[in-house]
């Protein structure tokens, strides 16, 4: 018998992986057909780099497998496939982008393969095209992969080397999911991991220079709405304290059909552009806590306008946001005149 555990409003929540499972895939959409063949995008634009500069980074969103993890807040798998990602398929998508790419006028030093699971999965991203993939990489001097922290091992190794192989110094940077380090609230995301897993895979990254790059999330389910800020400090330290050279804040997307299940029995209730600057408040003043205030705080940008509740300051704000990614400071306050919010600070 599946056992349940039971919300404060009296609507149950499956305990149990296989069970919250259930719980996402019976939420889900139909999935859109995609061509195991193409990527799906290519993105550039400026990263403030950790000596302070700002540096193009190209962001290349491919198309693979599905991850194995049903978190309760993804909707990345609607970019993905149900059939194993082919043999070749994704240095044929890399050197697509890389085409794309040349028409620049300048190729970045930065490239982030996302393939909205982890890299490192072997029905994603073949192991066998790892070579083709690290020869495909030359060009660039830092290479972003994103990974569940559980599969972060020996084939992270290779790829290291092979990037660094012939006297090249390409450095791996990976992009592991903490979400938040609230225990009870992570145990519940469904993702099959520990703030003391994922610190164990972020020790071997550092033991083997291999650099990270942490996603927290703004607002996620299951932490108290008068606990969010609270928590976001201390996941914030969590991250920078597990080495982290950059942590990205992500406000938490309704629409996967398993957030709107919880945000009816108040387990979750999604930001709005107000509480994503507070959040990035909150980031930048986290940044000099602790023994670690080396790193960068960067907030996702994209798709933020849906968080907006006036459509007059949405675009200010979201410059403001991006501007704040590039200077590592707060931008001056803005008030809207339409709907009278001020920017928190």
């Amino acid at each position: 018998m599946t056992s349940l555990a039971v919300t404060h409003t009296g609507t149950a929540y499956p305990s149990g992986r296989r069970a919250r499972d259930r719980f996402v895939l019976a939420r889900r959409t139909s999935r859109q057909a995609l061509d195991p063949l193409a990527h799906q995008g290519v993105v550039i634009e400026p990263e403030r780099a950790a000596d302070g500069t700002r540096v193009d980074s190209v962001t290349v969103f491919l198309t693979g497998r599905e991850c194995p993890w049903r978190c309760v807040m993804c909707d990345l798998w609607t970019h993905t496939t149900a059939a194993i990602t082919p043999r070749g398929a994704i240095p044929l998508q890399i050197a697509s982008a890389i085409a794309a790419i040349r028409q620049a006028p300048a190729m970045p030093p930065v490239i982030k393969l996302y393939n909205a699971g982890s890299f490192f999965d072997n029905h994603a991203v073949p192991p066998q095209d790892d070579g083709a993939i690290a020869e495909a990489l030359r060009p660039f001097t830092r290479v972003v992969v994103e990974s569940h922290p559980s599969l972060v091992g020996d084939r992270t190794w290779r790829l290291r080397d092979l990037l660094t192989r012939d006297g090249r110094t390409t450095r791996l940077e990976v992009a592991m999911g903490l979400e938040t380090a609230h225990p009870n609230a992570l145990e519940r995301l469904n993702k099959g991991i520990t703030v003391e897993s994922f610190a164990k895979a972020a020790r071997a990254l550092a033991e083997r220079e291999v650099d990270l790059r942490v996603f927290l999330l703004i607002h996620p389910p299951f932490v108290p709405p008068e606990e969010q800020d609270i928590w976001l400090t201390r996941s914030i330290g969590v991250a920078f304290d597990c080495g982290a050279t950059v942590v990205s804040l992500i406000p938490t997307r309704g629409g996967n059909g398993a957030l709107e299940a919880l945000a009816a029995q108040a387990d979750f209730v999604a930001p709005s552009l107000i509480d994503i600057e507070q959040s990035a408040a909150i980031g930048l003043s986290a940044l000099s806590l602790g023994t670690n205030a080396r790193g960068r705080l960067f907030i996702d940008t994209w798709d933020i306008e849906r968080f907006a509740t006036c459509r007059r300051c949405a675009l200010p704000r979201q410059a403001r946001l991006t501007q704040l990614n590039l200077d590592q400071r707060l931008p001056p306050p803005l008030a809207c005149d339409a709907c009278g919010e001020v920017t928190p600070s």
